[in-house]
């Protein structure tokens, strides 16, 4: 594409020139301005002022040799490089401004040759400049749009990583707590309470049972197989099974509990759950408190225990579990607060906004 500018000039400079048989230095002036094309792609402005000048010094020496009125496609294709060169407002000006110093230098009576070849192609150079400064724009935001897309990809993955983290800490904290529990109550019971022992030994099988559905549940609502939808039910059997372990354990409900979404009843419950399972860790033998209160707009969940009068059995949290509570309740707008109740006891509430929930799926329809 480049090289055809030697072809041009021999074309519509050279071999017309060669034909009337008169050369002269305007001669070399329009070949020079055509072979000046060589350079368009890497230095339209240079090759546009280049060509400019070329002109306006033939314009000057018109009198002086002959002129071929095919090289004004030379002209035409300078105006178009003008266009694609210089991205400012007044270029059309500037090419303007150089047709009517050309016509004046040339003497002409008409002006109607500069006209048609000088105009057209700086419109032409124009519309290919705005296109190809589009078609790079939508290439540039086509990259913003795919590296967005990366790191959306990105954070939804991590996402979905703490939130399995979330709910594997969930299940299995809770399992293995109680296991431990009730495996070192049955360790002290067995010789002198066989009856205590088989109780303790049988929570612990009925935790793992509870563990083992869980971690079912969760895998196959990862493989997008339907699940039921957790309902408030869930949080009278872990309470029954704190209880079973030996926990001092009442729940209490007030308003409706059909009227609970079920990813709500799914963060009360683990609410609950995690609740329960610091007491066990760290407040043996305290009664603890479960309630629910539905207030149309919010559910509340308030779990408390009282001051523990026995040793703490040395169970180490993650230190993760209110923690990753906390984050998820506040990504729907709720929020979770934990600290002594001031009796020197421990104190649990969240508050779910029924709103923050009403656009989800329903977890039993979720696919993941």
């Amino acid at each position: 594409m480049r090289w055809l500018a030697i072809p041009l000039v021999l074309l519509v400079v050279v071999l017309p020139t060669a034909w009337h048989g008169s050369w002269s230095v305007l001669t070399v002036l329009l070949a020079a301005s055509g072979l000046a094309l060589l350079w368009w792609r890497t230095h339209p402005r240079a090759v546009a002022l280049t060509g400019a000048a070329l002109w306006l010094a033939g314009a000057a020496l018109a009198d002086y040799g002959w002129f071929p009125d095919t090289a004004f496609v030379i002209l035409a294709l300078l105006s178009t490089v003008a266009a694609l060169g210089f991205r400012s407002r007044w270029a059309g000006l500037g090419v303007a401004v150089f047709l009517v110093a050309l016509f004046v230098l040339v003497g002409d009576s008409n002006p109607v040759p500069l006209i048609i070849f000088g105009v057209p192609g700086f419109l032409a150079g124009t519309v290919l400049r705005l296109r190809r400064e589009t078609a790079a724009q939508l290439a540039e935001r086509g990259r913003e749009l795919e590296e967005e897309r990366e790191l959306f990809a990105d954070l939804a993955l991590r996402h979905e990583r703490a939130r399995i983290a979330a709910e594997l800490h969930d299940i299995i904290g809770h399992a293995i707590s109680v296991m431990i529990i009730q495996a070192a109550a049955g360790q002290r019971l067995v010789e002198r309470d066989p009856d205590g022992a088989r109780q303790a030994f049988a929570a612990i099988a009925e935790s793992a049972r509870q563990g083992r559905g869980d971690l079912r549940r969760l895998v196959d609502l990862l493989g997008g197989a339907e699940v039921d939808g957790p309902d408030l039910a869930l949080i009278d059997e872990v309470v029954t099974r704190a209880a079973r372990s030996g926990l001092d354990v009442s729940c209490r409900f007030e308003g409706s509990r059909e009227a609970v979404a079920a990813p709500v009843a799914h963060l009360a419950f683990r609410v609950v759950q995690e609740s329960l399972t610091n007491a066990l860790r760290h407040a043996p033998g305290s009664a603890v408190r479960v309630l629910l209160r539905d207030s149309k707009t919010d559910l509340i969940v308030r779990v408390e225990n009282d001051p523990s009068g026995a040793a703490p059995p040395g169970l180490p949290g993650t230190g993760r579990g209110l923690t990753g509570l906390r984050e998820r309740i506040q990504q729907h707008d709720g929020r979770l607060t934990a600290g002594p109740d001031g009796s020197g006891g421990w104190a649990v509430e969240a508050v779910l906004p029924v709103a923050g929930f009403r656009n989800l799926p329903r977890e039993g329809s979720a696919r993941h």
